[in-house]
């Protein structure tokens, strides 16, 4: 087994390190948030002692080492606070997703026995009240925002700020007890408890030590040479494992400063202004930005789109080349030069990347052209291959060495193998301590030696040591004639178009493939704007022939591409439907980190399937769906079934 990384000096806690950046950075600013449309900033000095007071005001609750404190709500400077406040003290925070359903809430608070949960607001703390009689174990209920709280009974009800206030009131008491516990701290403590998205069953607590986040914080920030002088912008759901390592690990680490957006709503407008230069979002976010941008150049007159057509071809030629410092002739650096003052750089602005000096994509595969886009603008974006359980990092890509096909080499200081049946496995100084009370899946995870299953198909690229993901080991399977079936692959190939959200490939142990279709409300909507079809619904935009016609034609296209993948082509898409529905973590359809949950769609839609196997050409079918205030409906629907075309397969090579 690979020795143990040792701390760097003392810093073993990320209150250690809050005490070094006060030291180092004190008026230096460590978080910016934007609250009624003006932005706030507090420094190192001034965020040390917010955290100290809330962790004094901890110790008058009798929070307990060992206590599990969940946090519920969206990124704010408090409730990071509100986390490292609680390491402090000896507890262990547990993020929760702030648009999880009471329900999916009561699991994970019974589960890790929170006897204190911090609320971001009103919403957040109803969520809690409405499931307590599940939660013998939940003694405090904290809350940030005060408003609409005058009126509740506060028997079991704090604000934060006024926890804060008694902290600071006895901090003379208080602080011998605080420097013993944090004394009491190492390397081996638990920093911080995140739950698994839940794709195949109940959501796991993944525990995390001290070691794991700050040696991964350490190494990739050495990577990408992170710096005090950075900034990344944290609008990603805290519970998220990459939110805690960008957002807690990386900024604690190298003292960066962290901004908070004021709304979902307002995020792209608060990134414009803020212009960090660290990035990341998921696939989805960058497919989004595209599909705003080409939605605004179909709109715009004849002469703009020729201008941005031209110089965009002529980024996607040499950009790349320029952005990795391979050799471009003078006359393409030239007109690269005229397309970046003209297009480049004010698209940049626009989509509020100007100043990224990295940014990265995870998640799922994002798609190559999608990719080669924001690369060809001179925006480093590469991407990463990581899991919760390994602390983010399992590959990354370096400068130079950046394709939209791979995920990279493995990470600093992670070992990889690849196992008989095809399954990646690591370790590495950042892999998980245990699932929390689950030591049989804990040990079918972790060997003894302390290699992890990442639950991935994949191998290594010949010559160049990079890893190329397949799919899930679960879900790569034989089709009837024994081809490969992989369907995260061509679902991903699908979703490169944007007028495809979502797709869910069926096809293990049959004949053929099919397949269910979300279509892009937006990106859909506004080319039957264009083109003068009127509709009034999601369902009804989705049933319109035309729409049909448009999905069969991007089926068609991959099935074409599918076909000269010597692996890959009896995965040909046979025949479709698109769903009246889009696919929506409310329903259990896919986790909250938007990842699809197979079993419960063969479950759910187990009608439309056998439709798509039987030769149907229309298939009535009626689904319950979940409103947004939590009341349960069903909505009908007579959906159409199309035949794709498919072509002929290219042989294997021997």
């Amino acid at each position: 087994m690979t020795a143990q990384a040792a701390p760097q000096g003392d810093l073993d806690t990320i209150p250690k390190l809050l005490a070094r950046n006060a030291k180092l950075y004190g008026d230096r600013p460590a978080y910016r948030e934007k609250e009624f449309g003006i932005w706030q900033s507090w420094t190192w000095a001034e965020t040390q002692v917010e955290i100290r007071n809330l962790a004094l005001g901890y110790l008058e609750l009798d929070m307990q080492p060992g206590d599990h404190v969940a946090i519920i709500g969206r990124n704010r400077p408090a409730l990071y606070w509100a986390m490292v406040a609680a390491q402090w003290v000896g507890a262990v925070p547990v993020p929760l997703y702030q648009d999880a359903v009471a329900e999916e809430m009561a699991y994970v608070l019974e589960h890790c026995g929170a006897r204190f949960v911090i609320a971001e607001d009103q919403e957040q703390v109803d969520k809690v009240l409405e499931i307590s009689d599940q939660l013998p174990q939940l003694e405090q209920i904290i809350y940030y925002d005060k408003r609409g709280m005058r009126k509740y009974d506060h028997t079991r009800l704090n604000a934060l700020r006024d926890i804060q206030a008694e902290g600071a009131a006895g901090h003379q008491r208080l602080e011998p007890i605080l420097r013993q516990r944090e004394q009491g701290q190492g390397y081996d403590t638990t920093c911080v408890m995140l739950y698994t998205s839940g794709t195949t069953g109940r959501p796991k607590g993944v525990v995390l030590s001290n070691r794991n986040i700050i040696e991964s914080s350490r190494v990739s920030a050495e990577f990408d040479k992170l710096t005090v002088d950075d900034s990344v912008l944290a609008y990603l759901p805290m519970a998220w494992v990459g939110d805690f390592i960008f957002s807690v690990g990386q900024c604690y680490w190298t003292g960066f400063c962290v901004s908070c957006p004021e709304s979902a709503e307002t995020m792209q407008a608060d990134l414009k202004e803020i212009g960090p230069t660290y990035f990341f979002a998921p696939p989805r976010f960058f497919e989004g930005l595209l599909t705003a941008v080409m939605i605004r150049m179909e709109d715009a007159s004849p002469i703009k789109r020729k201008i941005f057509n031209y110089f965009m071809d002529h980024a996607k030629k040499v950009g790349m080349r320029i952005l990795d410092g391979k050799p471009v002739s003078l006359g393409d650096r030239l007109k690269y030069a005229v397309g970046n003052f003209v297009i480049y750089e004010p698209l940049k602005n626009q989509l509020g990347m100007s100043r990224v000096r990295i940014g990265y994509t995870a998640g799922e595969a994002i798609g190559p052209e999608i990719f080669e886009f924001y690369r060809s603008l001179g925006i480093n974006l590469k991407q990463l291959y990581g899991q919760t359980e390994a602390s983010v990092y399992i590959t990354i890509q370096p400068d130079g060495e950046v394709r939209a096909d791979t995920v990279g080499i493995p990470a600093p200081g992670v070992e990889i193998k690849i196992g008989d049946n095809g399954e990646v496995y690591y370790r590495s100084a950042g892999t998980f301590v245990e699932y929390y009370k689950n030591p049989e899946s804990t040990a079918s995870t972790k060997d003894p030696e302390g290699w992890v299953a990442t639950g991935d198909a994949g191998y290594f690229e010949e010559g160049t040591g990079h890893l190329k993901i397949i799919d899930r080991a679960k879900d790569v399977g034989k089709l009837a004639d024994g081809s490969l079936f992989a369907p995260k692959y061509v679902e991903n190939k699908l979703k490169f178009y944007p007028n495809i959200l979502e797709a869910v490939l069926f096809g293990a142990d049959r004949e053929n493939c099919v397949a269910f279709i979300n279509i892009d409300l937006s990106a859909v909507g506004n080319w039957a704007e264009r083109n003068n079809i009127g509709y009034s619904s999601y369902q009804e935009l989705a049933g319109h022939p035309k729409v049909l016609d448009m999905i069969q034609s991007h089926v068609e296209e991959v099935n074409a591409s599918l076909a000269t993948d010597p692996m890959l082509n009896g995965c040909q898409i046979h025949r479709f439907l698109i769903l009246h529905k889009e696919l929506d973590p409310d329903d259990g359809e896919m986790t909250r980190t938007r990842k699809v949950r197979r079993r419960i769609i063969d479950e759910k839609y187990s009608d439309l399937i056998q439709a798509l196997y039987d030769g149907s050409t229309t298939i009535s079918t009626t689904t319950e769906v979940t409103y947004e205030d939590g009341r349960k409906g069903s909505i009908s629907a007579t959906l159409e079934i199309r035949d794709a075309k498919v072509f002929p397969r290219e042989a294997k090579a021997a």
